[in-house]
């Protein structure tokens, strides 16, 4: 049996739908009030991790700890988890998806990782502004704010407008104007790269989920199956793109180094000076919405041949 662990309502509608249209046993287990018993093995061939670290946006923060402690347990007893342990301890700390874009050598933007929001205009005098301020648990562009000057940052912390998150600790980090406001986010698949797409947003949102774009570039229509029937429109505009074999193998590293089988990698291209930098590594990645549209074939049904192939193994 596969069991799929998740929180959001909607992101995972077409997952469940491919499964179900092949037939295939699976159950769903719901992150928010889920329990385990740490004598019992658990009665699944797979777990899927999806739980999302924005979920302390919905209500939902305690599951995120949680999942940590179920995550354990599973791998404890040898049950097969894809995205695990490792994967999720670097979905919850962008401090962490720092560390190791470091330790790889790839570049990534200026950052202060700090703890206390007064903390933060003194971090900032060591970088270049503008700045971001980013809750190290994010998720879907939670609590980031862009500050353009030192006086601008010190007022905002006086009053107590930073969002630390969860975790009470937040990146000061040195914003990167992107070439024709656009970001490039990389899938992998089974730590493969899986295709790439480029995000083009009005920069007025810091949340660029690939299954909440609205049309491509070229102005079609994308059919959202991931969000709800009410989802607003957002502006973003997305198109396929092959990126070149060093940045897909760039990527596979990262992922390898994370833990991270199914997952997405983000970079931008600085507009100041055409270099590029890694930002944000994503265990729970949503699947462009539309995929067969815009990156010419069914993500889920990939996903779900994945599961199916992994199911038993150990």
């Amino acid at each position: 049996m596969i069991a799929i662990y998740y929180e959001h309502p909607h992101w995972f509608t077409p997952l469940f739908a491919e499964l179900e249209r092949r037939g295939t046993p699976f159950t769903r287990l719901h992150a928010e009030r889920h329990r385990f018993d740490p004598a019992s093995r658990p009665a699944y061939d797979l777990v899927f991790n999806r739980m999302s670290p924005s979920a302390w946006q919905r209500g939902h923060g305690h599951a995120v700890f949680y999942t940590h402690q179920f995550l354990a347990h599973l791998e404890r007893y040898g049950v097969r988890v894809v995205n695990g342990s490792r994967a999720f301890h670097a979905e919850t700390s962008k401090a962490i998806q720092l560390s190791v874009l470091r330790g790889l050598g790839l570049p990534y933007p200026a950052t202060r990782v700090i703890n206390q929001p007064e903390d933060a205009a003194a971090a900032a005098e060591e970088l270049r502004f503008p700045i971001v301020v980013k809750p190290n648990v994010g998720g879907s562009g939670a609590g980031i704010r862009r500050f353009d000057s030192s006086d601008e940052l010190a007022a905002a912390a006086a009053v107590g407008e930073l969002e630390f998150g969860p975790d009470q600790t937040a990146l000061v980090q040195e914003f990167i104007p992107t070439e024709e406001g656009r970001i490039t986010r990389v899938e992998v698949l089974g730590g493969r790269f899986l295709y790439a797409i480029r995000v083009y947003s009005s920069g007025e949102t810091f949340n660029l989920c690939p299954a909440d774009v609205c049309q491509t570039t070229d102005g079609a229509e994308l059919v959202r199956s991931a969000c709800p029937v009410d989802a607003p429109r957002n502006g973003l505009r997305v198109e396929g793109y092959e990126p070149p074999a060093e940045i897909a193998h760039q990527v596979e590293r990262i992922a390898a180094a994370c833990g991270i089988e199914v997952g997405g990698i983000e970079y931008a291209i600085d507009a100041r000076d055409g270099r590029l930098y890694y930002y944000d590594i994503n265990a729970l990645s949503n699947f462009v919405a539309d995929a067969p549209r815009v990156v010419g074939f069914d993500a889920f049904a990939r996903l779900a041949d994945y599961l199916e192939t992994q199911r038993g193994a150990r």
